[in-house]
């Protein structure tokens, strides 16, 4: 069954409409903070990062409220990346955590996603009985005056992640003589990724530095890479790293300006750990995944499985096989060796630690021959008119005709109001054909 508030990634939509306003916001607060109570503990505590968006000084109070109405103690972090947030809920052995952010998405949206004790997104499972608490009545909820929580902000959020970071890496990594060009895409990354790269000794070009509350994820950051790649050839830049509003994706550019996406990062990273016995049981994609990665871990003798798109579902899966790397196309990215969740910093550094005895990147991080691949993103009002016979019908015409030349996904966005049709095949043709088939079924 469907959940009624929870997407592939947590909670998201349009501020002051549906789930995103005020009202909701300390409802969720006070319907999670209510799950994550540990009567074991003394003191119930709950931390809170988010991006650059404006509307997040509206949200934040709400849940904020929320929390302490319940009884949790609560601590403010401000823009900070999402796995920096897991971290350090982890790290502070607090009851949970929440970033509000909508990721990718433009600024006028906005959402949650929240972590468990063990710095974890949540398992399908527990977000229903959290939806169950958030549709309860608020008075059994509320604690007694007494009980009620306190809030504390804390500044050194983003050195306290740096520090985790870099622990990491032996105490001789250092990135001098390296020249990066660095979009941070206006969000949660801004302070945090230019500091520890500059403190690692590398000549950084920042991009996307400038947050004002509505430039998050505009024309700049991991879905516009457009952007270091021209930065990257004008500066002559070693490389070009890319991030995405949370930060917990990555898009990368060689120093030809070519651009590398979650996937050779994936294999690249796969063929390295395999090669210093780190690799542990093999690697986790998803439904996007291009086939040219799996082909290229088969022939590297590399496990590969498939799960749903939404990096929570890659970490279910790892965890359930006991694999220590996954991730997505898009560039979400899990290096379970070190983290719970996809993390764009991390990946960067696992990355550059790689290239730091002078290769260079054009021939590290190209490690496959992609199937060519074409996605479209169709805006609907209602998602599940991919349910509908109609659009049943030209999915199963446009699958006869691929037949087996190729392969075609269709699935509902998690996170936006779009349907995404994806085709792979060598004939370009064929694909637009079989695409256009099912966009005409769609409108």
């Amino acid at each position: 069954m469907k959940n009624k508030y929870f997407g592939t990634d947590g909670i998201r939509g349009t501020v002051n409409q549906g789930n995103i306003t005020g009202e909701k916001f300390f409802k969720f607060g006070l319907a999670s903070g209510t799950y994550f109570k540990n009567q074991k503990k003394s003191k119930q505590v709950a931390i809170i990062a988010k991006d650059t968006r404006l509307s997040g000084y509206t949200l934040e109070p709400a849940l904020v409220s929320g929390l302490v109405s319940g009884g949790m103690h609560v601590f403010t972090l401000g823009p900070l990346p999402t796995n920096g947030l897991a971290m350090l809920t982890k790290s502070m052995k607090a009851n949970m955590g929440i970033m509000i952010t909508a990721s990718h998405n433009p600024y006028y949206d906005n959402g949650l996603k929240l972590f468990g004790p063990d710095g974890m997104k949540l398992s399908d499972k527990i977000e229903k009985k959290i939806e169950t608490l958030i549709d309860a009545k608020n008075t059994k909820q509320l604690t007694n005056p007494k009980l009620l929580g306190r809030v504390k902000r804390l500044e050194d959020g983003n050195e306290k992640y740096i520090k985790i970071l870099k622990n990491n890496f032996p105490n001789n990594f250092h990135l001098r003589g390296t020249k990066i060009v660095l979009d941070c895409a206006n969000g949660a990354c801004y302070k945090a990724a230019p500091k520890l790269l500059k403190e690692l000794g590398a000549k950084v070009i920042p991009i996307g530095v400038k947050p004002d509350g509505f430039n998050i994820n505009e024309k700049c950051g991991s879905t516009c890479p457009s952007k270091i790649r021209l930065a990257v050839k004008k500066f002559k830049a070693h490389v070009g790293i890319s991030f995405d509003g949370d930060a917990d994706r990555i898009i990368m550019c060689d120093e030809k300006g070519k651009i590398i996406d979650g996937d050779q990062i994936i294999a690249m990273l796969a063929r390295r750990w395999k090669s210093k016995k780190i690799l542990k049981g093999g690697v986790i994609g998803t439904l996007m995944s291009n086939y040219g990665l799996e082909k290229f871990l088969k022939n590297e003798k590399i496990k590969f499985f498939r799960s749903k798109v939404g990096d929570r579902y890659v970490k279910e899966k790892m965890r359930k096989l006991n694999f220590n790397l996954g991730g997505e196309q898009s560039g979400h990215i899990i290096l379970g060796k070190f983290a719970t969740t996809g993390d764009g910093l991390l990946v960067a550094l696992e990355v550059l630690f790689s290239l730091r005895k002078g290769k260079k990147a054009s021939k590290l991080l190209n490690v496959f021959k992609p199937l060519p691949q074409i996605l479209e993103n169709v805006i609907v009002k209602d998602k599940n008119v991919i349910n509908k016979t109609k659009c049943k019908k030209a999915i199963k015409k446009a699958n006869k005709l691929m037949g087996y030349n190729g392969r075609l996904l269709i699935r509902k966005s998690g996170t936006e109001p779009k349907i995404r049709i994806m085709g792979e095949s060598y004939d370009r043709s064929l694909v637009l054909k079989c695409i256009k088939i099912i966009k005409r079924s769609i409108k």
